[in-house]
Parts: C-alpha cells; structure tokens; sequence
C-alpha cells in the first residue's frame, strides 16, 4: 500500500483555509478538517478526487475537548502508512475594530482563546501523539504581519499573532532535540482578500486610524485572493527547508 500524506487543518470552512483544504484534496490524501461548519463542497471534492476527508465542527474557543480527541484520533493511525503528517493552525477571528479600553470583554477573550490558545493545545496534542513517528512531521502556524507590527485598535488579534510567533519559537527550540522533530513554522501569508478584510474597511473611522491604508490596498488590487495565498502557503510548507526559519512570510 502506497503511503499517504496526513494532514490536519483548522479554520477550513471559508477564505483562504477553504481554498488550502481544495488544494490538499488530492488522490491518496487524508485530510482533517477542523472548523466551526462542515462544508459539504470539500466533500464533494474528495470523492471526485479519491481523497479521504473527515471534518470536524468544533469551537475552539473551547479547545481542550478538540485537542484530547485529536490525540486519540492520532493514536489510532500506523506510522507506516503515512507518507508525512502535518498540522495547520489556520483558524483565528478578530473581535470588533475599536481600542481595547471599548471592547468586549467576552470578544476579547474568543479571540484570544482561538487565536492562541487553540493553537498551543493542538500542537501540544500533535506533537504528543506522534512523537514516536519518524515519518516527516510538520506544524504550520498561520500568523500575520499583525504580529510583527502593531496596529491600534486591534490589540487582541496582533497579541494573539506574536504570542504565535513566540510559541513556535520556543517548539522550534523544542522539537530540535529530539531524533525525529517535526519542523515548526510561523507564516505570515501577506495581505489576503477575505472577510477579515471586509471587516477592516468596514470599521469606524473615528476607532481606526489604519482605516485608509488597508481601503487603499483593496481598491489599488493588492490583495492575493484565498486560492493565490493558499498555493503561496503550501508551497512553503512543501519546501525541504520548510522550518529552518521558525518565524516566517511567506512572500519571502
């Protein structure tokens, strides 16, 4: 039996994960997708492409059942049947546009819960799962330029992205003193055309100084659509040095 990629991907219902989860439904391919909806077009799609598919709906504002049920759902694979094992973090949200002393406590805390926290206990469970696996293993956390530079009223998304970049630095650290560590990877993917977008130039310009540029980027056409970043990304995470920078954009 030929072995075959295995891969675990959150936040695939829409936007740019959606077009990952579309792109990684190839023939032979196992994908998890882990998000909010099931979407019954990433199921079409892998049945037309001989493609195994399972698909979650989970919260991960609540992201410690997900994870106890990924390592148990991990368990129960054979190393030897897997060509590789990945795990991408794509899922994240942003609470409203406005500065932090006017924003909801509650939003504040979702994104932080599924922007950060989600991530660490996934990877915390993936790494566990496999680490007796010396098939290729990789983490992909999808961060943002937003973690690297800060941007008034949007302190929990930018906080949520460079505690990203940190704690992927740390697994970096981690993983390197072990005998088969996976290869660890925070990727900024650059400017996307996605709802987050919408969100942003539909913000109060009085709470979002900001505001200007990110309208100038859409209507000057310098957003990558979901597809072009999707292949942008996984192109990336492909690379046979994927990992040797543990923080890193995808646009080079």
């Amino acid at each position: 039996m030929t072995p075959h990629p295995l891969t675990i991907l959150t936040g695939a219902s829409r936007g740019m994960g959606h077009a990952m989860a579309e792109q990684l439904l190839q023939s032979g391919a196992h994908l998890l997708c882990i998000s909010r909806q099931t979407s019954a077009d990433l199921a079409a799609l892998a049945q037309e492409r001989g493609a195994t598919l399972e698909q979650w709906s989970a919260d991960l504002a609540d992201a410690a059942p997900v994870a106890d049920r990924l390592a148990n759902w991990l368990g129960a694979f054979h190393p030897s049947a897997l060509a590789n094992a990945a795990l991408i973090n794509n899922a994240g949200v942003i609470p409203a546009i406005t500065p932090l002393r006017d924003g909801e406590y509650a939003d504040v805390a979702n994104a932080l819960r599924v922007g950060l926290e989600a991530p660490m206990l996934l990877c915390a469970a993936f790494l566990k799962a496999t680490q007796g696996w010396a098939v290729p293993r990789k983490v992909l956390n999808i961060s943002s330029g937003l973690g690297r530079r800060a941007m008034a009223s949007s302190g929990a998304y930018c906080a949520a992205k460079a505690g990203m970049d940190h704690f992927t630095r740390c697994l970096a650290l981690e993983e390197a003193l072990q005998a088969h560590g996976a290869k660890v990877c925070s990727l900024a993917p650059g400017v996307v055309d996605t709802d987050m977008q919408v969100q942003l130039r539909g913000a109060d310009p009085t709470a979002f100084p900001d505001l200007a540029n990110f309208a100038g980027l859409h209507a000057q056409g310098q957003l990558a659509s979901p597809q072009d970043a999707a292949k942008r990304v996984l192109a990336c995470l492909a690379r046979a040095d994927f990992g040797a920078e543990p923080v890193a954009d995808a646009r080079g």
